[in-house]
């Protein structure tokens, strides 16, 4: 096992200082290391993250070659010549775990912003006290956008979030935690070849979900309330103006109508197969309000915004990967972990892999043990 940093290196570098994960800890398992704390129902901070993590390689006994970067991976005589380290691994067969968010996904149109804006991503961010004074503009309002809105907003900052395509979850859902009624339904174990339309369920941006010892919702209307300004997606930025779309409504009530639809696949399970299960009441939840006049442009040169927080996604990095396993997107092709024209070649930990929870760490035993079958099989044959 290849690390170019320490172990859990992205959790211990490539986070800002707050973040917990939005899992509760029991559903922080990994094969035959369950959580082992004393706050099951509490959410892990990075350090902890970290611990977890760690302690993990060692009961496991992993042979991690730590502070050891892949450089290049090209075909060999009999399967794929690895540079890494300053020196050369040749293996029949090869596993990607480098994962999917290692390279901020930072649009074109950030090229246009003024100078005297100063720019971050989450990478960068760290804590609000890193940003200039003055008005903030968050990007994006998937679960990383609404946090730091939430947190920038606090630290005293005027802040505004400009919101496109987002997924709408409560953190508690009749009593229990909304992720224990993905697991607990199999929502989350949904297999890859069942979703009709794969390619679009492994674009959608992570859900609105924030990890507090509260168990705090953070939607919209949370934070239209908090004081966040709102405005519609940024379509462009010209002549310094930042231009956001009109459609605001329309993707509040997008948002909303899929929650709905979740929440009464939820409801039917809690009828049918789970009808011994103890939890509350079916509830439904305040529709998203929209501003009545939201605006449509914002001038970045009139000392109104000092910096742009770009939380508009992640991408992995293949960029030592030599080998022509591409789409036109620049996007991996494979087949559930098995990397299309590239035999002996897999991928893990990637957005619905195998399953809706691939990405989680829970998610990691299940696609592990699908992808070592084929792997055994392919080394056998």
């Amino acid at each position: 096992m290849l690390e170019r940093g320490e172990v859990a290196n992205s959790w211990r570098r490539e986070r800002w200082d707050s973040l917990r994960l939005l899992t509760p800890n029991w559903q922080s398992r990994l094969p035959g290391y369950p959580y082992r704390g004393t706050d099951p129902d509490g959410f892990m901070s990075m350090p902890e993250v970290v611990e977890h993590i760690a302690g993990f390689a060692a009961a496991a006994a992993a042979p991690v070659r730590t502070h050891t970067t892949v450089t290049s991976v090209s075909r060999g005589d009999d399967g794929y010549r690895v540079a890494a380290g300053g020196g050369e691994i040749h293996c029949r067969s090869l596993v990607l775990a480098s994962g999917a968010a290692n390279v901020p996904r930072v649009p074109q149109l950030s090229q246009a912003v003024p100078a005297g804006i100063e720019c971050f991503t989450p990478f960068d961010y760290g804590n609000p006290q890193r940003l200039p004074a003055g008005g903030v503009l968050v990007i994006g309002a998937s679960a990383t956008g609404v946090q730091l809105a939430d947190e920038i907003q606090r630290s005293g900052r005027p802040v505004t979030l400009s919101v496109g395509e987002h997924v709408r979850l409560p953190r508690n859902y009749r009593g229990r935690d909304v992720l224990w009624w993905m697991e607990s339904s199999g929502v989350w174990s949904q297999r890859y070849d069942e979703i009709d339309d794969i390619e679009r369920a492994r674009r959608l941006p992570s859900p609105q979900l924030v990890g507090t010892p509260e168990h705090t919702t953070l939607d919209l209307n949370v934070l239209r309330a908090a004081g966040v300004g709102i405005v519609g997606r940024l379509s462009m930025i010209r002549d310094g103006c930042a231009l956001f779309s009109g459609g605001l409504a329309n993707q509040f009530a997008l948002a909303d109508l899929k929650m709905e639809r979740l929440l009464d696949t939820f409801d039917a399970w809690a009828r049918g197969d789970a009808a011994d299960i103890q939890v509350g009441p079916v509830e439904r939840f305040e529709p998203t309000r929209a501003p009545a006049a939201p605006r449509l442009s914002l001038d970045l040169r009139s000392g109104e915004i000092r910096s742009i927080v770009w939380a508009t996604g992640f991408r992995p990095d293949y960029r030592w990967l030599k080998l022509p396993v591409f789409d036109h997107r620049g996007e991996l092709r494979h087949d559930g972990g098995a990397v299309v024209g590239a035999p002996g070649l897999y991928a893990i930990g990637l957005p619905v892999l195998r399953r809706r929870k691939s990405t989680f760490i829970l998610g990691a035993e299940d696609d592990a043990r699908d992808v070592v079958a084929q792997l055994a099989g392919y080394l056998a044959g």
